[in-house]
């Protein structure tokens, strides 16, 4: 069964020629570049492209170097559309865009069997946007690859992470949580918001509100896990859609984020 696209010709273009210019034009960002550590996990916005776009691109520019490592991704988003207890899975076995199909990964599935914070919900994926926005920019960086999808409902931080801490693996696996930042604040405002949330999530500390972020508990369980693990996290993109293609006078804010591997990391 495939999960078939619902967000294109809305988030992102239809036509598979267009889809391909423009997410290549979006990876061409001037504040892409190589990093010198590889990229354990990231943080992008998921909103249309011609918005969020600019932000999203240069996360996943930095992925280059990785494309012939690279061959699971855990893509994390909440739940905005059905309500979800934990952490719902698909019932598909695959996810579709205009770029072609991504397998799910069962070995990964079976893995989180077990695990009673982890549930199968075909509704909480049928129409959800914040996962599939992130795929034209995976499909286009990486090579093959095997996706775990989770929508993320009413889940604590731990049960976010020790999901993380399962699937974690090693350089093969690459960790995606997808978030925009404030919502329909004053320009000025947003970016005040913004960056003091910025700056929480890289100084480790857990967000308390999802004014602060729409996907503040897939991002809380991130910074538990990646703590442990000593990741070092970096920020890549901030703006909002006053700077890219909105009304300045009700924004929605975006940041880019991503958690490199360090020496200490393999220090476990």
């Amino acid at each position: 069964m495939v999960r078939e696209p619902a967000a294109a010709g809305m988030f992102y273009p239809a036509d598979a020629a267009i889809l391909r210019q423009t997410v290549a034009q979006l990876l061409k960002s001037p504040e892409a570049s190589i990093e010198a550590g590889p990229v354990k996990a990231l943080i992008a916005p998921h909103a249309g492209y011609v918005y969020s776009g600019p932000v999203a691109g240069p996360a996943y520019a930095q992925l280059a170097a990785q494309a012939g490592t690279i061959r699971r991704v855990i893509l994390l988003g909440p739940a905005h559309r059905a309500p979800v207890r934990g952490l719902a899975l698909p019932e598909a076995e695959s996810f579709a865009t205009p770029l072609g199909e991504v397998p799910i990964d069962r070995d990964a599935i079976r893995a989180l069997a077990d695990m009673p914070q982890v549930v199968v919900s075909g509704a909480a994926h049928a129409q959800e946007h914040s996962l599939e926005v992130q795929l034209p920019f995976l499909q286009s960086v990486l090579r093959d690859f095997t996706l775990v999808p989770l929508a993320v409902g009413d889940a604590t931080a731990k049960e976010v992470a020790d999901v993380l801490e399962v699937l974690w693996g090693g350089p093969e696996t690459l960790i995606v949580i997808s978030s925009d930042l404030s919502h329909y604040l004053p320009y000025a405002a947003a970016r005040q918001a913004d960056q003091e949330t910025v700056e929480r999530i890289l100084g480790y500390r857990l967000l308390d509100s999802f004014e602060q972020a729409c996907g503040a508990l897939p991002i809380n369980g991130l910074l538990l896990a990646a703590n442990r693990h000593r990741l070092a996290p970096k920020l890549v993109s901030l703006c909002n859609s006053g700077d890219t293609a909105g009304d300045r006078r009700r924004v929605v804010g975006y940041a880019a984020i991503e958690f490199m591997e360090s020496q200490d990391s393999h220090d476990d």
